[in-house]
């Protein structure tokens, strides 16, 4: 848990040990009350007591009161801006490495997990914070004091506030050893919660369409139960300690007030001494009330700070959890590092020199020896079975992912040595699974940074390329709003909108991830035209599953289980290509295959 504090501002560190210093005046001025206390109970039982001497000493416990009071709100709003500042960077530094996370980091934490620690995790951190600026400085500063000013006034008395502390200490480790595991199978169950909640909402056509409802409900009631059930175990756990808190602080008082009067009432006045003896034992007696009064006052500060740090102790747990969670993203190891190269004197050409590749806890490669290349303006197709690596291809042409074997140039380099910014302004990638945000058309289109702004024309020319012309037919055209995921448009009109926001960025090269599926034959014949045409110099890699969108390629490479199988155009492959005859067979038939040609 320290480990995450390391990353602390130095002006926090000066704010908390402000903090510390403050709580140190906070507890100096609680315990300077119970001797007023005592002064005030000596004074009572005094024959000759002036009145000015009860204002001076209540006077003085109203400005103990007062600075005690002053600093605990000083104390307070510095503990919340420190845990407010921690967690702000906190957070951001957590979505800044999930930002740079490749495909595989993110299937190792999966989503619903690195939700949870964004905004859960982070935000139990922030308590203990806060909590703990407050009460775990105060706690053992106010017991080890507290102690210290009651050591040497009475042993006895010493013995009653000893016995409480083993009892509270000793309830406090062994409940704290049956909570903390159970701590940790909250804060899963917490991931099995919003895993199973994203699945449902983002599934919701599919539930609804195989009528499978109750059976969400039932998988989301096992886990809210099986969450529910360890949350009870724990707060009842929890829960035992209050009446033992409670308990043994009644028993410090009637102990304390008990042997006090023990203590009292052996002190003997003598009936037949001097003047100056039964002076003397009276003014012991008096002496030794006081102290009674200051050590029941001084014992109950000992419990009570038992009692902030069972609090904190109570927090405690789950947030050395959730430290060790954040930590865990924090400290993961990035497969896809940044490069430093920012220039190239080439411009759209890639190329693949026999790269393998194999997903991380996978048993063998998917990609064997893969290798060809695509010149400025080109276009190079890519086909194959289901599984047969292609969209794996098209993510180690975007970099999403790193070669286990062999080499990816773009334009003559690694694209490894690139920087970010150098490489994604290079390439326009159009993901096999479209996303868009919650934003406006115009907003979608322009997502992202480029070599150059993109303006408003730019977005409509990369609109109209797309064969986006729905937009025109919304209520308020390029200002209408795609809701989160565009769910209010259909599979087509997001595809359309992805390609559109790749063309305005004007990349080098355009990457299309079987972007064309959702299409209609005649839209992906007048868009793909579009792109030759407007797009001159452009180089596009295809990967599709359709003979149509890809027979006027410059080259295709054919797939089969990883391994290229053949590389040609279509009337090179469809003489001696068995693999690629079968697809080509497959979706046309022999007359439609000639007429075509």
């Amino acid at each position: 848990m320290f480990h995450i504090f390391s990353n602390m501002k130095t002006r926090d560190r000066w704010l908390a040990l402000l903090c510390v210093l403050l709580v140190c005046g906070q507890v100096y001025f609680d315990l300077r009350l119970p001797d007023y206390t005592a002064e005030i109970t000596v004074l009572i039982s005094s024959e000759v007591t002036e009145l000015s001497q009860y204002y001076d000493a209540g006077a003085r416990m109203l400005g103990c009161a007062l600075c005690s009071a002053l600093m605990t709100v000083i104390v307070g709003y510095l503990a919340a801006m420190i845990a407010s500042d921690f967690s702000f960077d906190v957070r951001a530094k957590v979505f800044q490495k999930v930002s740079a996370m490749g495909s595989g980091e993110i299937k190792k934490f999966s989503t619903a997990s690195l939700i949870t620690r964004t905004t859960n995790d982070i935000t139990q951190i922030q308590m203990i914070i806060a909590m703990g600026l407050q009460m775990m400085l105060r706690a053992p500063i106010m017991a080890v004091w507290a102690i210290i000013k009651i050591v040497g006034k009475s042993w006895q008395l010493s013995t009653v506030v000893a016995a409480a502390v083993v009892i509270i200490v000793g309830s406090m480790i062994v409940l704290l050893g049956i909570m903390i595991p159970k701590f940790r199978i909250v804060q899963k169950q917490i991931d099995d919660v919003n895993r199973i909640t994203e699945e449902n909402l983002n599934g919701i056509r599919v539930v609804r369409a195989f009528n499978a409802e109750k059976y969400q409900e039932d998988k989301f009631e096992k886990a809210n139960m099986s969450l529910m059930k360890t949350q009870l175990f724990t707060g009842r756990g929890m829960a035992v300690l209050s009446p033992i808190m409670m308990f043994v602080q009644s028993c410090v008082s009637v102990g304390v007030y008990y042997v006090g009067a023990w203590l009292i009432n052996n002190i003997e006045v003598p009936l037949t001494g001097t003047a100056a003896e039964i002076a003397a034992a009276i003014s012991d007696r008096s002496i030794m009330l006081g102290d009674v009064v200051s050590f029941s006052s001084y014992g109950l500060y000992v419990i009570m700070s038992f009692v902030m740090l069972l609090m904190i102790f109570m927090m405690l747990p789950r947030a050395q959890v959730s430290a060790a969670r954040i930590n865990e993203v924090i400290d993961s190891d990035i497969a896809v590092r940044e490069g430093t190269e920012t220039t190239s004197e080439k411009s759209g050409c890639i190329e693949f020199q026999d790269v393998s590749f194999r997903y991380p806890d996978a048993s063998e490669d998917c990609l064997k020896h893969i290798s060809f290349s695509a010149k400025k303006g080109e276009t190079v197709a890519f086909i194959g079975a289901t599984g047969s690596g292609k969209s794996t291809l098209a993510g180690l042409a975007a970099r999403l992912y790193d070669v286990t074997s062999g080499k990816v140039l773009l334009d003559g380099k690694d694209v490894s040595t690139y920087s970010f910014d150098t490489l994604y302004s290079k390439i326009g990638y159009i993901p096999q699974k479209t996303t868009l945000f919650a934003d406006t058309v115009k907003g979608n289109v322009r997502f992202g940074k480029g070599k150059q702004k993109v303006t408003d024309a730019d977005v409509e020319n990369a609109l109209d390329i797309a064969q986006a012309d729905f937009v025109k037919t919304m209520d308020n055209g390029e200002e209408s709003w795609i809701v989160q995921g565009g769910s209010n448009v259909s599979g087509g009109q997001k595809q359309r909108l992805a390609i559109a926001r790749a063309v305005a960025r004007k990349p080098e090269i355009l990457i299309f991830d079987d972007s064309f599926s959702a299409l209609d034959y005649k839209t992906d014949q007048t868009l793909r035209k579009r792109i030759k045409k407007d797009l001159k110099g452009t180089t596009c890699l295809i990967v599709a599953q359709r003979i149509g969108t890809i027979r006027n390629a410059d080259r295709i490479v054919v797939l089969d289980n990883g391994e290229v199988a053949g590389i040609g155009t279509h009337e090179e492959l469809m003489k001696k290509c068995p693999v690629y005859q079968q697809i080509a067979l497959s979706q046309l038939s022999a007359d439609e295959l000639a007429a075509n040609a």
